[in-house]
């Protein structure tokens, strides 16, 4: 049997959804492009983003193979509705490329593979098989968030969504602003852009006028933008939130 292949993590630039792009390389080393545009076996999020993907860094480096002839097989739609946390999913499976002796990449829609996107089963998966892992680097709107809020970057947690139905929301909430405040360990989250207005709206109502929140959206765009503030200056200054953002709170 060949020796086992690699599993690569392959970032993707942020842009995905939006209605611009940045160019690739401004976001994606060229490191980075040269490792994915080597491979020929793909596990993603999304067979289309990933093709158009590997279309953009096919402009800077060369790819092994044509589009057509790459293997891009999707992730199952349960870890997408259900979740990757460790909950019982097998994707030993997905690996049979990098048993085979293969270099396998996995990609997501945008920033990095399993965090807060599917993936984290097919690492486990790899590190039970003794396939070696390799992180590549690229964007990820969560440290680009972070480091832009001014809050904790020593102490923090990012926690996924936020409940959806208003009561158990402003229940969270409270709860994530209390460990804040005690522990003064930063809580990060996300919303689906078409959310973000009512998930600001009940931060500013369930939020304590002292607590820092900060909001990043658009991160790597043109127009991309942070804003962190007590709640109190968000109350006296509303502004609205568009399109992927970044949600924290702090002290």
């Amino acid at each position: 049997m060949s020796a086992a292949g690699r599993l690569l993590l392959v970032p993707a630039p942020l842009d995905f959804g939006c209605d611009e792009q940045v160019p690739i390389e401004s976001v994606m080393p060229a490191g980075t492009m040269a490792q994915a545009a080597d491979l020929r076996h793909w596990l993603v999020e999304n067979a289309k983003s990933a093709r158009a993907c590997l279309k953009r860094i096919a402009e800077h480096h060369p790819l092994s193979a044509p589009l057509q002839a790459q293997s891009i097989v999707e992730l199952p739609r349960e870890l997408h509705k259900k979740g990757d946390d460790g909950t019982g999913f097998d994707a030993r499976a997905l690996l049979r490329p990098a048993l085979e002796g293969h270099d396998l990449g996995l990609m997501s829609e945008a920033g990095m593979p399993a965090v807060a996107d599917p993936g984290a089963s097919v690492v486990r998966a790899a590190h039970a098989l003794g396939i070696e892992v390799l992180p590549l680097v690229g964007p990820s709107s969560l440290l680009l968030a972070l480091v832009a809020s001014g809050l904790n970057g020593q102490n923090f947690a990012f926690v996924g969504y936020l409940p959806q139905e208003s009561a158990a929301r402003v229940q969270r909430i409270r709860e994530l602003e209390t460990l804040a405040l005690r522990t003064g360990q930063s809580q990060l989250f996300i919303e689906t852009p078409y959310r973000n207005a009512a998930l600001l709206g009940a931060l500013l109502q369930a939020l304590s006028p002292g607590t820092r929140l900060s909001v990043s959206s658009g991160l790597t765009l043109p127009a991309a933008r942070t804003r962190s503030d007590t709640v109190a200056g968000w109350r006296e200054r509303p502004q609205a939130v568009g399109g992927p953002a970044v949600f924290a709170i702090g002290r």
